[in-house]
């Protein structure tokens, strides 16, 4: 029996692939899908391993032979050197100073094409190499690309979400394994009024292709490399015709965990703002990796490929402009009200718990068993919602809204991309994932966040008003900033990036030692089993005077989950009735 399990375990892994261990999600909106005009990308960087952090990186100008070392983005293992550019620009973590964003979702894609020998480029590395080299979202693409084909790539197959304050890309990208150096890609601008995501699964199907990619022609909305067909019918990878060809169908094929554990956290971002994907059940079929094979996929194009037919289109045109709360709730988003919904069922516990620890896959009887893999998770080490406005100078356009630990519990702090530091309690080298700090805002809303899986329907609920009440007074706080920075950058650049720089190192620390205040007042609140009466975020006494509290209320488990408990436990449990 060990043996048959094992060998069903390793078979269904197969199907898998990476998908089981990918984890990020973007989301990508453009300035006419958005309620204010704004651009804006967003990115859960999930990991086990991955501590949450604002790194920064000055600008600076280089001599000729100065070489910029490459660290791996995830091991920091040394990759090689590269000559430095003549100048850099500064970097917030994921946005420059040019309010140029960038995030990413690892697919992995074919096995043979996942690693390449003396690649000195992996994805992190080439992210923050591109945004101290570009002024747009077209120029990132350039060097990005250009970067690769001279020192190759070093990593699996990511897609990749690129955008200014006036465009939104998506590239995905995949190395050329042992096959040939550098990479074959597709970049493909999200049409204006339109929002598009992904999630560790290649989504660019079909494109059309290009003779030539002309940086400077604004109306061009797809580039790529010129052997991304050639190379696949090369070595064997494809062997139709170009106008059916699909980079993600190729290079990533999809497979069950591709759309249930990946595609289906941008279902169901889509089917919140999208009444189309909302009401259609061939894609909620999808998303729970159930696929269509039909000679015409949903848009009524051929598919003579028998490709999966029914697969999520790459961009939706949302029903309403999105507001950038609403990007933020998607951020936060476990599938509620879906039929992926995990509050219901025995795994919630009696605290109705959207999560669920891993492994993502198990087997009871013989038979593999999966965990759902919503937006929001426990292992995300940072999230963020880049946002570029191009009404203002661009220093102070782009705002880095940056939240620690999972973006359910955590708070969406301003960081302007042309500061000129980060705060402490945000900044790389405060603490570490093997290292405690009392200042560190990893820690503080890791501290929250596990405290509040323990009973998610009690906790969480003071979790979320705080959040938002917070969110909205940052929101106010940065129109009277945008003002009194934008009059200041009139007279003197400096002293405008000063001021900016000032608020968001107050606003992150000051953020830090409230939560962890906060965090205080829910752990006296909520200990034992016990839930204090309290007054906004304060507890009460019994009104002696003495700091003795009010008797608490005892929850308990729930009359549902009281009925789980006494299944099968005979007349163990049961209190005798008084004869």
């Amino acid at each position: 029996m060990v043996s048959r399990i094992l060998l069903i375990a390793i078979f269904i892994a197969s199907l898998f692939k990476f998908t089981a261990v990918l984890a990020c999600t973007n989301f990508i909106i453009t300035k006419g899908a958005s309620s204010d005009h704004s651009v804006m990308i967003t990115y859960n960087a999930d990991s086990h391993t991955r501590y949450g952090a604002i790194a920064f990186y000055p600008a600076a100008d280089h001599k000729p032979g100065d070489m910029c070392e490459v660290y791996h983005y995830e091991n920091g293992k040394l990759l090689g050197k590269i000559p430095e550019a003549s100048h850099t620009y500064s970097v917030v973590q994921f946005m420059n100073e040019y309010q140029v964003a960038i995030g990413e979702t690892t697919f992995g894609g074919l096995d043979s094409l996942s690693r390449q020998p003396d690649a000195i480029l992996d994805y992190g590395s080439l992210m923050k190499i591109g945004l101290q080299r570009s002024k747009s979202a077209r120029e990132m693409i350039k060097v990005m690309t250009e970067l690769i084909e001279q020192y190759g790539y070093a990593s699996g197959g990511e897609s990749f979400s690129i955008s200014d304050a006036n465009e939104a890309w998506i590239m995905e990208l995949i190395g050329k394994g042992k096959y040939e150096k550098g990479a074959v890609w597709v970049a493909r601008m999200i049409p204006e009024g339109y929002v598009s995501g992904h999630a560790n699964q290649a989504r660019i199907t079909t494109f059309s292709f290009q003779k030539t990619n002309n940086w400077n022609d604004t109306q061009q909305t797809t580039y790529h490399s010129p052997d991304v067909i050639s190379f696949a019918r090369k070595f064997g990878f494809y062997n139709g015709n170009d106008d059916s060809f699909s980079f993600s169908d190729v290079y990533n094929p999809l497979n069950f965990g591709g759309a249930r554990f990946c595609d289906a956290r941008v279902w169901s971002f889509f089917r919140k703002i999208n009444k189309e994907i909302r009401d259609n059940p061939d894609y909620t079929r999808y998303a729970q990796g159930q696929f269509s094979r039909n000679k015409q996929f949903m848009d009524g194009n051929q598919n003579p490929n028998d490709f999966v037919s029914n697969r999520l289109p790459l961009w939706v045109k949302p029903d309403s402009p999105v507001t950038r709360q609403q990007v933020m709730a998607g951020m936060r988003d476990h599938y509620e009200d879906t039929p992926l919904d995990m509050r219901n069922d025995p795994g919630a516990g009696p605290f109705k718990s959207p999560y669920r620890w891993r492994p993502m896959e198990y087997v009871v009887d013989s038979v593999m068993y999966l965990n759902e893999r919503a937006v929001a998770t426990q292992q995300t080490g940072y999230s963020f919602v880049a946002q570029s406005r191009s009404w203002l100078p661009a220093p102070l356009g782009g705002i880095f809204w940056f939240g620690a630990d999972d973006a359910d519990g955590c708070v969406y702090a301003p960081m302007y991309c042309g500061i000129n530091e980060v705060p402490k309690s945000y900044a790389i080298g405060n603490g570490s994932m093997i290292t405690w700090s009392e200042t560190s805002a990893y820690w503080t809303f890791s501290q929250v966040n596990n405290w509040c899986y323990s009973r998610y329907n009690l906790i969480h609920p003071e979790i979320e008003k705080y959040q938002q009440q917070i969110e909205n007074q940052f929101a106010l706080e940065t129109e009277i900033v945008d003002k009194q920075a934008s009059e200041l950058y009139k007279q003197n650049q400096m002293s405008a990036r000063e001021y900016i720089t000032g608020y968001s190192v107050f606003t992150g620390n000051k953020l830090v030692s409230d939560w962890k205040t906060f965090y205080q007042y829910l752990f006296m609140k909520y200990m034992d089993g016990n839930v204090k009466n309290s007054d906004g975020y304060k507890l009460l006494d019994n009104g002696n005077g003495k700091n003795i509290p009010k008797a608490p209320s005892q929850p308990g488990y729930g009359k549902d989950w009281e009925r789980i408990m006494i299944q099968g436990t005979g007349d163990r449990l049961k209190v005798p009735q008084k004869e």
